[in-house]
């Protein structure tokens, strides 16, 4: 089964439990989120990937740099463990972890969540790639992806139990749009994924045929 596959459905059995006001407060910001234009304006094919210095789940800092000198680098940009989709992308990615390090590549995942709430998913679902902390959006920004949830949504994941700020250690309100980069050893990005819709996100197919194209 595809990665988009199975997030339509949960998204289609999830979507049958949503109170009609909570529903449309969610569908209009997505929808003015799409209308930005911001994924449009996301770091895209041929760009320069900037480089970054994050702490893992462990508190080790994690280099693009010195991740590009081994090979190439698969970078994806999720919104938290907290988000069910970001977990059925990341553990597809697991899934696949395999094939694509027999590639050559380094697959690490970024989230603005901080390192004990990465480390506890990262243990907790047996992560074999490194989980890093953008705190505050800093990288997200960089790429192009960082966005303020509308205080009406960031109302609505407060009063379903979703601490913000407790997960991205007070930064509740930035979040960044799902986004997955492929990026060669010249740290050129050869291949990208960016969709405002967080319910959509990259193939795992899709980023091995990216990996196959390299050369």
């Amino acid at each position: 089964m595809s990665v988009n596959t199975e997030l339509r459905a949960f998204f289609e059995s999830r979507r049958q439990q949503i109170p009609a006001e909570v529903g449309a407060v969610m569908q209009r910001a997505a929808r003015e989120l799409a209308d930005s234009g911001q994924a449009d304006r996301a770091l895209t094919v041929g760009a320069k990937a900037p480089s970054f210095a994050l702490p893992s789940a462990t508190g080790r800092s994690v280099e693009l740099a010195e991740l590009l000198a081994d090979g190439p680098v698969v970078l994806t940009f999720y919104r938290g463990a907290w988000c069910p989709y970001c977990n059925i992308a990341l553990r597809s990615l697991q899934r696949h972890h395999d094939a694509i390090a027999a590639r050559g590549a380094r697959l690490v995942a970024v989230s603005p969540q901080n390192p004990d709430e990465s480390l506890s998913y990262a243990e907790k679902n047996e992560l074999a790639f490194d989980v890093l902390s953008d705190l505050g959006c800093g990288t997200a920004v960089q790429y192009g992806l960082a966005f303020d949830l509308p205080d009406d949504l960031a109302a609505v994941y407060a009063r379903a139990g979703i601490d913000l700020d407790r997960f991205n250690a007070g930064h509740p309100r930035t979040l960044p749009i799902p986004a997955t980069y492929v990026i060669d050893r010249s740290g050129a990005i050869r291949w990208a994924f960016v969709d405002t819709d967080y319910t959509t996100r990259a193939e795992p197919a899709d980023i091995l045929a990216a990996l196959d194209g390299l050369g």
